[in-house]
């Protein structure tokens, strides 16, 4: 590679994964990531590290690359292995409301345009770039002090029923979960004095999905007096709902959020302390996501009652995407749902449907203060923040097997969390170059750092490969 730096390599790859196009229409059969998995393969062709495909399903291919020694358990919370959790597949395309092609990897005035390129294809070839790097040093006498492990994953826009959720039930011993780095951090956070925070994910949110089977009145639809159909059933249930108030986060993580926008004293204080009653607009285009990362949300996304026009219906149901925080269990949604409903109640059967337990890990930890002091190296003078994430990412795995696992990134183009957020799943996905590279730049550093690397360190203007 001569002098071709980290960051042109991450580029070069990144443009490689877009134009693939591994749309997962959460079809058994789409995706194709096996596609991907064989231009990783030639990418590590040469370099002294060990690959291993996992293939659940005809296609939905997955790559374990494995630098260093037989992976063994990290001393409490110290250094061990070190695995990075990266995705191949993307979101199908409206291709009429793209501008550009989405799978051309377009590059204009420094942006990369295509889907994926922001979820999650740069931070992929990152990770790939560097374990290639951490590889070509441990052939050269500078071995890494643990394994460090690369997993280019199948089906993560699906939830991984071919992925990493599937790797963790049944072939958990592949990937050593002591602690792991995935998607979504790096953007900042611009305070209203002009603070500027860079944010890594420490948790996510859980899954508490459920459907209310709903009892009415059967009848017929000619003598209506002194009956309720399940329809007027469905609609009081409904407006309960919206109007009741859920679990609020009190934590020290949902704090440091709020602090880092330097609302006014009361403002804070009241959005800390649980109490407040705004609409969140202090939070600018972050509004949504400050108060889905602050309460068990409660999205009423299906509802259905159907018969013969003639006929009251005795039977309705609705669909409820709820999302959990941290220590809130499944019993303890019921019981919100329960008392939300008050006399409706009666009338009303919960059912669980998928159920998975938020999940989080500690700051206080090697690997987070790597992150924050990569980031604070690249960015003098932020201030990092953890903050929780509201969907889910293939993080939640490693921290169910009992590891550590935070959301990085960088963002050289000062990119903040807003406008990076609204980057996922949208039409004319792009990413500036700058951030790619910034990406690379600082993963290497942490993971240099972690794996006991950093006597060897460059400064990060001076890497190359």
């Amino acid at each position: 590679m001569g002098t071709t730096s980290l960051g042109d390599q991450a580029v070069e790859l990144l443009a490689r994964l877009v134009r693939l196009g591994c749309v997962n229409d959460l079809t058994a059969d789409s995706g194709g990531e096996e596609r991907a998995v064989e231009v990783l393969e030639d990418f590590f062709d040469g370099v002294p590290v060990s690959m291993e495909r996992v293939s659940p399903h005809t296609g939905r291919t997955t790559l374990i690359v494995t630098v260093g020694a037989d992976a063994t358990p990290a001393d409490g919370d110290g250094a061990g292995p070190l695995t990075l959790l990266g995705h191949t597949d993307v979101v199908p395309v409206d291709e009429s409301k793209w501008t550009r092609d989405p799978f051309g990897a377009a590059v204009e005035d420094g942006v990369m345009w295509g889907r994926g390129t922001v979820d999650m294809l740069h931070l992929t070839a990152s990770m790939a770039v560097v374990t290639r790097e951490v590889a070509r040093r441990a052939q050269r006498g500078d071995a890494p002090a643990h394994p460090l492990v690369f997993v280019a994953a199948a089906d993560e826009e699906a939830r991984g029923g071919f992925g990493v959720p599937w790797i963790g039930e049944n072939m958990a011993h592949l990937v050593p979960w002591d602690a792991a780095l995935s998607e979504m951090g790096g953007a900042h956070i611009y305070g209203r004095r002009g603070a500027d925070s860079v944010v890594v994910v420490v948790g996510e949110k859980g899954a508490a999905q459920r459907r209310l089977h709903i009892r009415g009145d059967a009848g017929h639809g000619s003598v209506p007096l002194g009956r309720v159909s399940a329809v007027q059933m469905l609609a009081r249930v409904s407006a309960a709902l919206s109007e009741a108030r859920w679990p609020a986060a009190t934590d020290e993580v949902w704090a440091g959020f709020v602090r880092a926008f330097e609302c006014d004293e009361a403002t804070e204080s009241a959005l800390i302390e649980g109490t407040y009653e705004g609409d969140y607009s202090e939070f600018g285009d972050l509004a949504a996501y400050a108060h889905a990362i602050s309460h068990v949300t409660v999205a009423q996304t299906a509802a259905r009652c159907a018969g013969p026009i003639n006929v009251l219906p005795s039977h309705a149901t609705i669909d409820l995407d709820i999302r959990t925080l941290p220590g809130i269990d499944d019993d303890d949604v019921d019981a919100a749902l329960v008392d939300a409903l008050g006399d409706l109640a009666d009338h009303v059967r919960i059912e669980r449907l998928l159920c998975e337990p938020a999940t989080a890990s500690s700051t206080d930890t090697d690997l987070y203060r790597a992150i924050e002091a990569a980031l604070v190296e690249r960015h003098p003078g932020v201030r990092v923040v953890p903050v929780l994430f509201p969907g889910g990412s293939d993080l939640r795995v490693a921290r169910r097997l009992g590891g550590i696992g935070y959301g990085f990134g960088a963002t050289d183009s000062g990119a903040s969390l807003g406008e990076v957020y609204s980057q996922l799943h949208a039409h004319d996905e792009r990413i500036p170059l700058a951030d790619v590279r910034a990406s690379v730049d600082v993963l290497h550093r942490v993971v240099t750092t972690y794996l006991g690397m950093e006597t060897q360190n460059l400064p990060l203007s001076q890497m190359l490969a």
